[in-house]
Order: C-alpha cells, then structure tokens, then sequence
C-alpha cells in the first residue's frame, strides 16, 4: 500500500468541506505526514528557484501553493494536542517543535528563493499587480526579511540554531504548564467546604473528584488564568485561599513542572535572536511587524490607562473592604476575598447577582438563540447541526454555515467543555483555511473550558463564559466570513495587535436587547431575564472594571518587561523581577494580583503574543470605537453587518489592517470611548 492510501494527510481530504478524515487520523499518522511534508515542501521549493524566470506567479503564487500536506497535519495535530492531549502526543509534539522550526528557517532563510522575492519586490511597481497580489509580495517580502533571510551566513546559522532551541522550550513550557494545572487542583472532603455553589456545581466537582479516583470527594479544577471562578461563590474563606494560592502556583514549584527556569532560557535566547536583527530587545524585534511598531508607542498608550485603573481598583478595594467589615468580619481584604466580596458589594450596590442569572444562561440556548441568532441578525448566515460528521472528539460537535442565499459557507467545529486533556482557555482554530487559490472553505474550532455538567443535567453558564462564548465566535466569524484568494490572507491572518477587535465587537451582542430576549430564558420556566436584572447590569458596566484593567495590565507590563531585556541581562529570581516589573509601572496592589504570572503565562511563553499581550487592550480601542458607530448608525441591521463584512471581516489580511478599519469606519479610532466603557475617564 502507498502512503498516499496509507497516510490520511497524503492527499486533500474528500469529505465535505475537506474535513479531516477523523475515522483514519491516529497517533502513528502524525509523524510520517510530518516528515513526508517537510520533504514535500523542500522540493516545492526547489522547484521554484529552478526555474530560470522569475514572476509573481512561478514564485510567490507557487509558494503559497506549497506545504499543503505539512499545512494539513499541522493544523489538526495542534488542535487534538491542545484540546485533546495525550503522553503519546505529547511527546511527538516535543519531536516535530523543533523540527519545524528547522524546516521553517530552511525555507525562508533560503537564499535564493530570498533572492526572487527581493527581485519582485525592487520591481513591484512595474508588475501591473492587483491590490492583493501586490500586498501579498510586500507581506513576503517582510515575512522572509523578519525572518532573518536578509543576514548573513554566519548569523542566518546562529539564528537557526536559537529557532531550533526555542521551539523546543515553547512546547516544553506548555506541557509543563498542563501537567502542573492538573496536579495543582484542589481536593475538599467535606461538601461543607462547598458552602455557596449551586447543586450542579457540587455535583460537577464530585464527578470531577470521582473520575480522579477520589469518589466521596469533591475536587476544584485550577484555571489557566490566577484565580478561579468558584472564588465568586465560596463562603468558606480557607478553601478560597487555598485554591487562589494554588492558582499562583502555577509552573512555580521546585518539581518536574517548573517553568521557572524554562521562561528564563525562552527570554535569553530571544534576545539574543534580536540582536542578530541589529536591535536590542525581542519586543522591538517583533513590534517593528505589527501596527504598534515600536515598545514606546505600546507604552504611551497604557500609561493613558494605568493610573486611573489603579486608582479605581483601590477605590473598589475600599468599597469590599468595608463590606467585610459590616459583615461582622475583621479580616483585611486579600485577592481571595475579591470575587465573593464583589458580588456582595454588586448586589447591594445594584441589585445584581450575577450567580442568579446562570439559570437564564444555558449553554444551547445561548449558542442557537444568542450567537448563531446574532450572526444570522447582521449577516443573514443561517446554522445547521451535523451530527453525521465525525470530529477529532466525541464532544467536539459539527455545524453547517449558510450564506443567506443557501450557498455553503463554513463548517464550525464547537467543543465547549473542559477535560484534563484539554489546555486552559478559550481559542480559536482552523482545520482548513478559506482561500479562492486552492478552493477551499473554512473549517473552524472554537475551544472552550466550560465546565461539564453531570450527565442528564443543562451547563449553565456564567456572564463570564458567556461573555467568552460570544468573543470566540468572533474568531469564528473572523474565520467564516474570509473572502480571499491567498491562503496566507485568510481569516484571521492579520497582525496580532488587529486579530482580537472582531472577536471583542461581537461581544457587543451580549446585552443587546433583541439578542437578549431572544436566549436568555430561563431554563425550566422559559421567563426571559427580568428587565430589571438587565438594567442593574447597564448601570454596573463598569463595576469592577479597576480590578479588571489592573489586572489585565499588570500581565501586559510583564510581557512587556520580561521582552524588553537585552540578552546580556541575567535574572537572579524570576517572582522579584515580577514584582518589581509590576511595581514601577504603579500596579502593584496585593489584592489584584496579575492575570498571569510569568510561570503559567502560556500566551507569550508557549503561544504566540510574546511581546504582543498589550494587543487586547490595544484592539479594544478600535472596539469600543466600533460599538460607538454600530449604535449610531442603527445597531444591528443587515446594511451595517454588511458594510462590516465587506469592508473588514472578509478581507482577512488582504490589506493592511489599520487601513481596513479607516475603510470600515470613515476615521481613526480615538481612545476615549475605551476609556469612557471602563470608567477611566
């Protein structure tokens, strides 16, 4: 048998939507797909500087014509490897990291495919290119020269060296990092302790316990984030601690999991790697490629927001300081009390338990009549379930997308529930791109941690996961509604400080009142959310948002900072850097502690932000601006989901980014609306 017949990544899938063959992929189909690949691609390669002639189409358009097998693997192996891992695909994992960094740097660090680029690229203007042919030359051009294709010989071999060493780091800090998260759940033994959670939510840590082989016990699950949600609802104030002190924890503990000195190697060899480009820190490397440009812009726009956070996060403090000490308590505020202390204060405050909605938040309801519904609102695609469709996972589950005309769109891939397997967060994958080149649509995952229920019973979300359901959407949408001819343009291939603006637009649907009546009912008695809950959550909008923004803030700075180091910098200790890093930016305030923590900071050590996690609050500035045209203009009506559509969401990275939104709205962002929502101003 060959391995076109053997191998499911061999040859294009032909299912519909060129759906991965789940029913033949396996652990041992990874590897020899990988390898036969690499191989592929090289020779693709090959066969390009070959050729005497140099053109747009035997050069650039062949390249994005190459690697389709190597594509093909990759992008389910990372998928079933975060949201399905497995010591077997953990350790293939650790094999191909720095493989693939390998095969990366061998085709664009090659000097004569380089060298066409160039060639083209000296000639764009008398090409005679149409706008996205002639963007995608300059988008190579700068891929090849950011990637180092411009060194020379000697630091082009230094720099594939680093690419190997620092793949292979990533991937440990994430397996670490996993491991560690499932190691540091919290066992109690008396559902006392549970004191404050709902039955479903004893029920869900019993099962939890149960399958860890603890049955009569009861187990908290940790977060990838500090924190946990149960802290928002439980009474018993050493069980809290307990569980945020753990959260802290995360890849920090002197055993096999710690991630201590893992991050410190990541940060030295990507100065080092910096230098080689001639600047002195990785954060200038990498900005020097996204609409930031430079650290000091990042840093002019935060330093706007962090004062007035810190400042509102230490009046919220007072606020919760004050309710413990009316509740007859004498204990000082402490970043386990925060979540608990918060509802209280809301609820007195606003009348709003946000724990009493879970009820009017079921998670089909808020899929089929809130985020599909919403979608079908403003850009008439309608959904439909396929449960014939095989997916990676028994609960990953397949929807059909339809244009408004009945015209196929889009297959979406939903897998919304937490497992061990699984790592922490929400996100956003493809399985195939959308592209006219090749003629493919897009098959599209999102993965969230929602909690499982136990059997028989609804899940019932929080604003919170709500909130994170309806901004992965976002993502998807980003992914669906692509337009374009180039793979490398689709979707959600913009810069990393552009990609979160349409996830974070769509979270404007949340409250929107025909979205809201349409899902949230209540689960037995069908009641919609009492208009008054829905007031109290308007007039608490920007309740909490100090702790929120700090929050949040403080883990920006820490990128930041840890990226900012020259590669002769040495850190001693990895928590002082932290809390000095933190501190001189004015954030330092116990009972908010950072997001993340350097140790299980996944994001920039193990993803793909480093140097970029100021990128949320930074396309929340376009955001905010958004939500202020849409709400003058009409709302949610087909013309203004449209005229987003065709002007930003399908153009994927076919323009540049900052140009598509001038496109979109007519005018620069301005900051004040961002400030205005989070009650900076």
């Amino acid at each position: 048998m060959t391995f076109e017949n053997e191998n499911p990544f061999a040859l294009r899938s032909t299912l519909e939507y060129e759906m991965p063959d789940f029913s033949r992929i396996n652990d041992d189909s990874y590897l020899p797909a990988f390898y036969a690949g690499c191989e592929e691609q090289l020779g693709e390669v090959h066969a390009i500087i070959n050729q005497d002639e140099v053109t747009f189409e035997n050069t650039i358009v062949a390249m994005e014509r190459s690697g389709q097998m190597l594509m093909r693997m990759l992008m389910v192996f990372y998928n079933k490897s975060s949201s399905d891992t497995s010591d077997r695909l953990d350790e293939i994992e650790a094999e191909i990291a720095p493989k693939l960094a390998a095969h990366m740097d061998e085709v664009r660090l090659n000097q004569a495919l380089f060298s066409r680029i160039k060639h083209l690229h000296e000639n764009l203007d008398s090409l005679e290119l149409e706008a996205e042919e002639a963007w995608l030359l300059e988008r190579y051009y700068l891929d090849f020269t950011h990637s180092g294709a411009h060194l020379t010989d000697d630091q082009r071999e230094e720099l594939k060296v680093l690419n190997e060493k620092l793949s292979g780091l990533e991937t440990k800090f994430g397996t670490n990092l996993l491991n560690d998260t499932n190691d540091l759940g919290v066992f109690v033994d008396d559902v006392a302790e549970l004191d404050g959670l709902d039955e479903n939510q004893i029920a869900a840590c019993a099962a939890a316990a149960k399958d860890r082989d603890q049955e009569g016990k009861y187990f908290v699950a940790m977060v990838n984030f500090t924190g946990n949600p149960a802290l928002a609802n439980l009474t018993h104030r050493g069980l809290r601690e307990k569980i945020m002190k753990a959260s802290l924890l995360k890849g920090a503990r002197a055993n096999e999991n710690d991630n201590r000195p893992v991050l410190l190697e990541i940060v030295k060899l990507r100065a080092q790697r910096a230098e080689l480009f001639g600047v002195k820190t990785h954060a200038e490397h990498v900005l020097q490629d996204r609409n930031a440009q430079n650290p000091e812009n990042v840093h002019k726009m935060l330093k706007q927001i962090a004062p007035a956070a810190v400042r509102n996060a230490r009046a919220e403090g007072a606020e919760l300081q004050k309710a413990i000490n009316e509740s007859g308590e004498s204990f000082e505020l402490a970043s386990w009390d925060w979540d608990l202390y918060t509802e209280k204060v809301r609820l007195a405050k606003y009348n709003l338990d946000t724990s009493a909605m879970k009820p009017y938040f079921e998670l089909e309801r808020v899929l089929h009549d809130g985020v599909f519904f919403a979608a079908n609102k403003l850009f008439g695609i309608t959904f439909k379930e396929r449960k014939d469709i095989k997916t990676y996972h028994p609960e990953a589950r397949a929807f059909e997308v339809f244009n408004e005309d009945g015209s196929k769109l889009a297959l979406f891939i939903g897998d919304f529930f937490t497992r061990d397997s699984k790592r922490g967060g929400a996100w956003m994958n493809n399985l195939v791109d959308q592209n006219h080149l090749l003629g493919q649509l897009p098959v599209v995952v999102n993965n969230l941690n929602i909690p499982k229920p136990p059997a028989g019973q609804p899940a019932l979300l929080t604003y919170d996961e709500t909130t994170t359901l309806f901004h992965e959407f976002g993502h998807a949408l980003h992914g669906f509604l692509s337009d374009v001819k180039y793979p490398r343009f689709s979707g959600t291939s913009v810069e990393r400080d552009f990609v979160e603006f349409p996830s974070q637009v769509n979270e404007m649907w949340i409250t929107w009142p025909e979205v809201l009546d349409n899902y949230a009912r209540h689960y037995v008695t069908g009641e919609k959310l009492p208009q008054e809950w829905v007031d109290n959550l308007k007039a608490a909008s920007a309740f909490n948002e100090g702790h929120a923004t700090t929050s949040y803030l403080a883990a920006a700075i820490l990128d930041l900072a840890w990226h900012s180091l020259p590669a002769d910098a040495t850190v001693a200790d990895v928590e002082e850097f932290e809390a000095k890093a933190i501190a001189d930016y004015g954030l330092n305030y116990a009972p908010v502690p950072t997001r993340y923590r350097s140790t299980y900071f996944s994001h920039i050590f193990a993803g793909g932000y480093s140097a970029g996690y100021y990128g949320y609050i930074w396309s929340e500035v376009l955001d905010a601006d958004t939500v202020n045209w849409f709400k003058e203009n009409g709302g949610m009506t087909r013309a203004n989901g449209e005229h987003f559509r065709q002007s930003l969401l399908s153009r994927g990275g076919s323009l540049n980014s900052m140009q598509m939104f001038r496109n979109f709205r007519g005018q620069d962002a301005t900051i004040e609306p961002l400030l205005k929502r989070r009650g900076l101003l």
